[in-house]
């Protein structure tokens, strides 16, 4: 196999492969390796993609196929009206989805900016789209997955699809979760029901929907190999095509990085080279705002600016039903389409409507971010290139470099409002009041003055980062506490919040980072490791318990009855035994993991509950201890009584360990499942949904590619595994091996290097070549 890898790299570097934007010749190689992760060579980025394309649809077809579906407004046509999909996160109807893509892409614009930007990115892109096509025309119907097979929507992709997808994912965390408000919105005057106005409020923020990860770099302080150590853990869908795809990309002298790409992206998204590690942790920016706008009184549809009057330009949208052609008239001003929230407080009246203005929308900056980052030689460099770029569109950026520099940056497309204009500028006690208790934003549209800064986004120099030797980390919180031995100082709130309570998984991790520099959490010695870091995450300890049980172990008592609402009485002996035997571990085979979890969904939700309130001078800490008064043990012990009856509904037994009720379904196999709910406190989050049929609570989010990466002499060497697996077709072999790795709390040395490779299970090589 080696003499296969050198002769490999011999004919790329003969093959003098054209452009692929400006010719037709695309070819690459691609060997597979344990797991099916895919190694693709290639002499140009045109071949990089074309080879990725095709690797990516023998395993995800049906997937890629559906998405395209959906970013061109098609899935009524194909899936029916009412039936659902994922946009940015959240179950949207198809007939919303159909009006909401085909109202808000501007195709022209962005293929325009496509065609004008990044040289290698734009080869990558058109050689994608040559390397999807070529799949499905070497691919007969037959031989194709069974949930697409005879799929009217399965068909040859174009670049116009590529930027539609790519819009897709840059405005998840900000156009694309407005789309219920902007699809109901409608003048005061227009009938609407169909658009059910009076039913929307605020759209689902990103700290709502679950979105996290946990993103630690260490520096040479505190390695043991002197070198950088990275953790990257991110906590996504395990369905749609914000799932991950490993592959390992190489141009020979030219581009070598591995790790993995959100599905039907074109390069890497999460990933390493030879000199650097990178990850990423969804940020608490606003990468929007709202315009209050004061309406022309005899115009619902024309506004005023500093006195100026600006008619709202109007775009009509049909989309075929059933029933049907149905179209809806969309409003667009200067900062943006109109939105409604009126169970929010903010309606389309006669003097008032709400605009909304998207830093990520047509964000083309994105487009050389990840391959730059990608051919980075140190942190510094990452640091440098999305600064410049500002085309990170809503995540933090985590990573460590061979020298042993450890970076945390939230350097994203945020807009440029300061604290100051925030106040100045809040037009109405309804705006004032959104911002506090749920961070959305909202500007006097009246006055020019109260528009973002020019050129629109914040500086990158301006925004959080630092480069440190001991180390940083990223639980989905803000910056505030990257490291909590140097908090950092506040910037405007559009950024984030400093001096307020922490989320549960960023305590827990800076209390095991703390606990591991001082070698006081049970391993040998203190400095950081692979084993370490491994062995830190998948301990799946429950830190809600280990702040809280013994307090509920108190209130437990001996157990006793406990009426509920509906007359019912339940004897909690059985469960207070069982919490109190409990290892506190989300583990597969832990005993009162489940009526810990049901238990404390309710009991956190209790009002005034801590001993010890939040304290700015002891954020990791506090809050903690459970109060014991009469009034608050009362609620406590109904929050357990209903935990129990719950799982009596769900014929569960009490005692039942674990991964026996919180599995994956991979056909006829219910894959056990450990890692917990963030909001415990458990670093490998989970979340799931009880699934009556299946018995069990089956994971839909959470911790997905997991690398733990650092370097020696040689380069990169990185152990990882996918949660879910790479393949979608359940006839795949690897549809789920690697979720029986995970299950078994098992991790792959990834194959960076030849020798790696060929020691790995290669498959013989695929040679494409074509147009």
């Amino acid at each position: 196999m080696n003499k296969l890898l050198v002769s490999t790299a011999a004919w790329v570097l003969a093959a003098g492969i054209a452009s692929s934007a400006g010719a037709a010749t695309y070819e690459a190689q691609i060997v597979r390796t344990k797991y099916g992760i895919p190694h693709v060579t290639a002499k140009t980025f045109g071949g990089l993609g074309y080879g990725q394309a095709y690797a990516f649809a023998q395993d995800n077809l049906c997937l890629l196929a559906d998405k395209v579906a959906t970013v061109n407004g098609e899935r009524t046509r194909h899936f029916g009206a009412d039936a659902t999909n994922v946009v940015a996160f959240t179950d949207i109807k198809n007939l919303e989805s159909d009006f909401f893509f085909r109202s808000n892409i501007d195709v022209p614009a962005l293929r325009a900016k496509l065609d004008k930007g990044p040289a290698d990115y734009r080869d990558l892109v058109y050689g994608y789209v040559a390397g999807f096509n070529r799949y499905l025309a070497d691919t007969p119907k037959d031989k194709r997955p069974a949930d697409c097979r005879d799929g009217a929507w399965v068909r040859p992709i174009t670049v116009d699809d590529m930027v539609r997808l790519n819009e897709e994912r840059m405005i998840q965390a900000s156009g694309g979760a407005w789309l219920r408000q902007t699809n109901a919105a409608a003048p005061p005057a227009a009938a609407a029901p169909a658009k059910a106005a009076a039913n929307v409020g605020l759209p689902n923020m990103a700290e709502q929907i679950g979105l996290g990860s946990n993103g630690w770099a260490f520096g040479r302080d505190v390695t043991t190999n002197k070198s950088g150590l990275l953790l990257g853990n991110p906590h996504f869908p395990w369905e749609t095509t914000n799932r991950f795809y490993e592959v390992h990309l190489t141009i020979p002298g030219k581009f070598d990085a591995m790790g993995v790409t959100i599905a039907g992206a074109p390069g890497l998204s999460i990933g390493f080279n030879k000199d650097v590690a990178w990850t990423h942790t969804v940020s608490t920016d606003r990468h929007f705002t709202l315009f209050e706008l004061a309406l022309d009184p005899t115009d619902p549809t024309a506004y005023l600016v500093d006195g100026k009057r600006h008619a709202m330009d109007r775009n009509a949208v049909t989309v075929d039903t059933p029933a049907g052609p149905q179209t809806r008239t969309y409003f667009t001003t200067l900062y943006g389409p109109v939105v409604v929230m009126p169970q929010a407080g903010l309606a389309w009246t006669s003097k008032t409507a709400y605009a909304l203005r998207d830093a990520n929308k047509g964000n083309s900056a994105s487009a050389g971010t990840w391959l730059d980052i990608a051919r980075s030689r140190s942190v510094v460099e990452i640091r440098d290139t999305i600064t410049k770029s500002l085309g990170i569109p809503w995540v933090n950026t985590i990573a460590a470099d061979r020298h042993g520099d450890a970076l945390y940056a939230d350097i994203t497309a945020t807009p440029d409002v300061s604290a100051d204009k925030l106040k100045t500028c809040a037009p109405s006690p309804a705006a004032a009041k959104l911002a506090a208790a749920s961070r959305v934003y909202v500007l006097d549209g009246s006055r020019a003055a109260c528009d973002w800064g020019a050129p629109g986004l914040m500086a990158g120099a301006t925004m959080p980062s630092m480069i440190r030797q001991d180390y940083v980390a990223n639980s989905n919180d803000s910056y505030w506490l990257t490291n909590a031995k140097a908090p950092m100082a506040a910037v405007s709130p559009i950024v984030g919040l400093t001096d307020i309570p922490q989320n549960l998984r960023t305590r827990s991790g800076i209390v095991e980072i703390d606990a591991r520099l001082a070698g006081t959490d049970g391993l040998t010695g203190k400095g950081f490791d692979q084993a370490a870091v491994k062995t830190m995450l998948f301990w799946n300890k429950n830190h809600a318990a280990e702040l809280f049980l013994d307090d509920t172990l108190k209130a437990c008592g001996t157990g006793g009855a406990v009426a509920l609402a509906d007359g019912k009485s339940v004897d909690l002996s059985q469960a207070c035994a069982i919490l109190a035997k409990w290892d506190r571990r989300m583990d597969n085979d832990s005993v009162g993991a489940l009526l810990w979890m049901e238990y404390w969904r309710q009991a956190q939700k209790i009002a005034d509950l801590y001993v010890a309130p939040f304290d700015v001078a002891d954020p990791v800490h506090t809050p903690r201890g459970l109060k014991t008064d009469p009034d608050t043990v009362a609620k406590l012990r109904q929050a357990l009584a209903g935990a129990v009856e719950l799982m009596a509904k769900q014929n569960i037994a009490l005692d039942a360990p674990y991964g026996a009720h919180h599995f994956a379904i991979r056909g006829e196999h219910k894959i056990p499942v450990h890692g917990g709910e963030g909001s415990d406190g458990v670093l490998n989050a989970q979340q799931a949904h009880f699934n009556a049929k299946a018995g069990g609570y089956v994971p839909y989010h959470g911790s997905s590619y997991i690398q733990v990466v650092t370097f020696d002499d040689k380069g990169p060497v990185a152990d990882a595994v996918l949660s879910y697996s790479q393949s979608t077709d359940q006839a795949s072999p690897h549809f789920a091996d690697q979720t029986w790795l995970y299950s078994k709390k098992g991790w792959h040395r990834l194959p960076f290097h030849p020798a790696d490779i060929a020691a790995d299970e290669p498959s013989a090589p695929l040679v494409l070549k074509g147009k």
